[in-house]
């Protein structure tokens, strides 16, 4: 156990060494879009309201999404294959199991990302219901929707969601290899989903998530907020009856209407336990 600390401050050290360069690199590609492209009239992103605490969700969701998934994988292993040794854990794990394993990787990331998008689009869906709703709350609670805000999530909405979903599917055999491919990619489109832009990628809108198309979703409940659950194949709301792309038309407010959620992380971490 007293290596324990050490492991910890030895992945949040990769983890931010992974993010800072990601980060400068999103800064810049959105800060030029959204100059020429701007969906909604706004500031800069940097001049955001309640930009410290999209900052600070911006370096502290990488590093426990990563604690808690490996800590789940341990678990899941001894759980549910019996596996307790760490070296027969990193063999088990390092290049998948079962016959999903033996499929080519792009075969792999392909079915990782219909089968994680399916599972999420009804988690989504579960959150803006019920008791789940006031975790999910602090999601939507930015009123100034930016790509820097696609990582203002409640740990327990991260858990019950993403979380959850990766590893399910790492545990069923796809190898954790396709993260090489399929985390860049999911990390540029959730930031560029929630980029203020005032893209539809015209036909395409119906392929991919774009930001109009993610921008109604954080509306109010009455424009709009209770649609466009698909975090990125907008075909879920299709075939279920969600998909809103009003035609020629433009989401123009965010937020949500509780004003007791705290502007600061700290408050919003614990504003669901309070209610």
């Amino acid at each position: 156990m007293s290596g324990l600390p050490l492991e910890v401050i030895e992945m949040f050290g990769q983890t931010i060494a992974k993010v800072v360069p990601i980060t400068i690199v999103l800064a810049l590609v959105f800060s030029v879009l959204s100059y020429f492209w701007a969906c909604n009239p706004a500031a800069p992103w940097w001049r955001k309201r309640e930009i410290v605490t999209d900052v600070c969700y911006w370096f502290f969701v990488p590093l426990i999404t990563r604690v808690v998934r490996i800590g789940l994988l341990v678990l899941g292993a001894a759980v549910v294959f019996n596996i307790h040794d760490a070296d027969e854990l990193i063999a088990f794990y390092d290049n998948g199991h079962g016959p999903l394993s033996e499929l080519p990787l792009w075969v792999q990331a392909a079915i990782f990302l219909i089968l994680s998008d399916f599972m999420l689009y009804w988690l989504h869906r579960m959150y803006h219901g019920g008791g789940f709703w006031k975790y999910h709350a602090i999601h939507h609670s930015s009123e100034d929707l930016e790509w820097i805000s696609a990582a203002r999530f409640h740990p327990v909405n991260l858990f019950l969601g993403t979380v959850a979903v990766d590893v399910i599917l790492l545990m069923a055999g796809i190898s954790p290899n396709i993260m090489l491919w399929v985390g860049p990619f999911t990390t540029f489109h959730s930031a560029f989903v929630h980029a203020n832009l005032n893209w539809t990628l015209g036909p395409f809108k119906y392929v991919l998530a774009t930001p109009v198309f993610h921008r109604w979703h954080h509306t109010s409940q009455e424009e709009g907020g209770n649609t466009n659950f698909a975090g990125t194949f907008p075909v879920w709301d299709m075939l279920f009856g969600t998909f809103r792309m009003p035609e020629g038309k433009l989401p123009g407010n965010y937020g949500v209407h509780d004003q007791a959620i705290p502007s600061e992380i700290g408050g919003q971490l614990a504003y669901p336990f309070r209610q």
